[in-house]
C-alpha cells in the first residue's frame, strides 16, 4: 500500500513524488515510458529552461489561476526546491532560468537521485487500464496496471539515447499483462496526452491541441511586387534573424514578440514564433520587422545614405551585404522589382514583410499541448480534483502540470507551472488535503 501514487513521471510528477516523500508520504511514480524524465531532456534545445525569475501572470493561458498558483513567492519556493536538490541556477536574457551546466541531464539526475534517496518506487512501462475510487477519506484507490509480461530484452547501444531508443521499440512489441496496485492517494501528472488516462478515471476532458509550434506561412501574395520566387521560403531554410513579430488580425496587432526568428520551408520558427503559434488563427498575417530600433523614415534615410556610399543599385542581392544575409536579401529584390521608388519600398519591406499564416505545424515536436482536465474540476490551493466528469466528488485525487488545461509563452513559464503545481499536488496529496 503506498500513500501517494503519481500517475507520470515527467517534470510534474517528479516534483509532487519529490515533495510528497520530504513530507513522509510512501510514494511510487507510475510512467508510461522506458525511464522517467525523458521529456526534461529536450526542453530548453537540451539546456533545460527551468523557469523564470518574474513568472508574470500574463504569460499564461488563464491568468487567474496562474495567480493562485504562483502567489507571492512561486520565483524563490521553485529555486529554493532546486537548490535543495543541490541544483544551481543561472539567469539569462528576459529572466530565463537555467542550470548552471547549462544541461537537461543535470536537471533530471538531481531529481531521480532525489527519488532514490527518498524511497520512491518508480515504475516504468507501466499504464493505468482501470482505477476504482476511493469512496471515504479512510479508504484507498485500486489501480489495474498495464505492464510487460517479462522485463524487455534489448541491445544497450553505444550511448543514452541509442539505450532509450532500444528499449522503446522492445516496449512496443512486448506482451502484457497486468498488475494491481493501491495507493490512499493519487496524483494525475501524465504530460501532453491525457485523455485515456481521464477516462480511466471518469475525468472531464478537453480535447488537447498542440502549442508552441512553428507556424506554417507563406510571403503574403498581396505585398506589392511579390513574385513566385518571393514566396518561395525553402531558400531561407535555416536561416535565423533577429527581429519583431506582430500578429494582425482584421488589421489590428493583437499580439507581438521578438527574438529569434528561425526560417523554415513552411514557416517559421524560433522563440518568437513559437509564442505567437498559441494566438495565431488561418488567415491572420505576421509582419516581420528586422529593425526594430529604428523609425520607418530613419530606416529610409540609413537606404539612402547607404546608396551615397556604395552605390544605388539595390536590385542587386549584394547591395544588402552587411545589412541582412544573402538569402534575405535575394528574396527582398525579388519582391522589389519594377518598383517606382525601390529605397522606400525596401525599408517598408525591411520593417513591414508579411506572412499569411496557415496555422501550426510540426505537431509532433510541439513544446506543449493546451486541453486536459479543465481548471473547473480542480480546487487549485490543493490541486484536489473536486468533481467526475459525471458531478459526483472524488476522495483522494488531484491533478498537476500539463494534466491541467494550462499553458505558457516561451521562456521558463510551462517548466515554472510544472514545478509549482507538482510541489502542491505532492504537499496536499501527503497530507489527505484534497478539497
Amino acid at each position: 500500500m503506498y500513500d501517494v501514487a503519481i500517475i507520470g513521471g515527467g517534470a510534474s510528477g517528479l516534483a509532487a513524488a519529490i515533495t510528497a516523500a520530504r513530507a513522509g508520504a510512501r510514494c511510487c511514480i507510475v510512467e508510461a515510458d522506458v525511464e522517467a524524465g525523458l521529456g526534461i531532456l529536450a526542453t530548453g534545445n537540451g539546456r533545460c529552461n527551468i523557469s523564470n525569475a518574474r513568472l508574470a501572470p500574463r504569460h499564461f493561458l488563464h491568468e487567474d489561476a496562474a495567480r493562485a498558483m504562483f502567489g507571492a513567492h512561486a520565483e524563490r519556493d521553485i529555486a529554493d526546491f532546486f537548490e535543495r536538490l543541490g541544483l544551481m541556477l543561472a539567469e539569462e536574457g528576459e529572466g530565463r532560468l537555467y542550470p548552471v551546466t547549462r544541461r537537461a541531464e543535470s536537471v533530471r539526475d538531481v531529481l531521480l537521485n532525489a527519488c532514490s534517496r527518498l524511497g520512491v518506487d518508480i515504475l516504468t512501462c507501466a499504464t493505468v487500464s482501470h482505477a476504482a475510487p476511493c469512496t471515504s477519506p479512510s479508504g484507498y484507490w485500486d489501480l489495474t496496471l498495464s505492464v510487460p509480461a517479462a522485463a524487455l530484452s534489448f541491445k544497450q547501444g553505444r550511448d543514452a539515447k541509442a539505450r532509450v531508443r532500444n528499449a522503446r521499440k522492445a516496449l512496443a512489441v512486448a506482451e502484457r499483462t497486468e498488475r494491481t496496485l493501491h495507493a490512499r492517494r493519487v496524483i494525475i501528472a501524465v504530460g501532453g496526452r491525457s485523455a485515456s488516462t481521464c477516462e480511466v478515471f471518469r475525468l472531464a476532458h478537453l480535447n488537447e491541441i498542440p502549442v508552441l509550434c512553428p507556424i506554417a506561412c507563406e510571403i503574403d501574395s498581396n505585398a506589392p511586387g511579390a513574385t513566385r520566387h518571393a514566396l518561395a521560403l525553402e531558400h531561407l531554410d535555416g536561416l535565423r534573424v533577429e527581429g519583431a513579430l506582430s500578429l494582425m488580425r482584421e488589421g489590428a496587432v493583437i499580439a507581438s514578440e521578438a527574438g529569434e526568428v528561425l526560417f523554415r520551408p513552411y514557416g517559421i520558427s524560433g522563440i518568437a514564433a513559437l509564442n505567437l503559434s498559441r494566438r495565431i488563427e488561418p488567415g491572420d498575417i505576421i509582419e516581420l520587422d528586422l529593425f526594430p530600433s529604428l523609425g520607418q523614415a530613419d530606416m529610409t534615410e540609413l537606404l539612402r545614405s547607404r546608396a551615397s556610399s556604395i552605390g544605388s543599385c539595390c536590385g542587386d542581392a549584394s547591395w544588402f551585404d552587411g545589412l541582412v544575409a544573402r538569402p534575405l536579401a535575394s528574396l527582398l529584390c525579388a519582391m522589389l522589382n519594377d518598383s517606382a521608388d525601390p529605397m522606400a519600398h525596401a525599408a517598408t519591406l525591411l520593417h513591414h514583410l508579411r506572412f499569411r499564416v496557415h496555422g501550426t505545424t510540426e505537431h509532433a515536436q510541439a513544446h506543449i499541448h493546451r486541453g486536459g482536465i479543465p481548471l473547473s474540476s480542480v480546487n487549485l490551493e490543493t490541486c484536489g480534483i473536486v468533481s467526475f466528469h459525471d458531478g459526483t466528488s472524488p476522495s483522494g485525487l488531484f491533478a498537476c502540470g500539463e494534466a491541467l488545461d494550462m499553458d505558457a509563452d516561451c521562456g521558463g513559464y510551462n517548466l515554472a507551472w510544472a514545478w509549482a503545481s507538482g510541489m502542491r499536488a505532492g504537499l496536499c496529496a501527503s497530507k489527505g488535503t484534497s478539497c
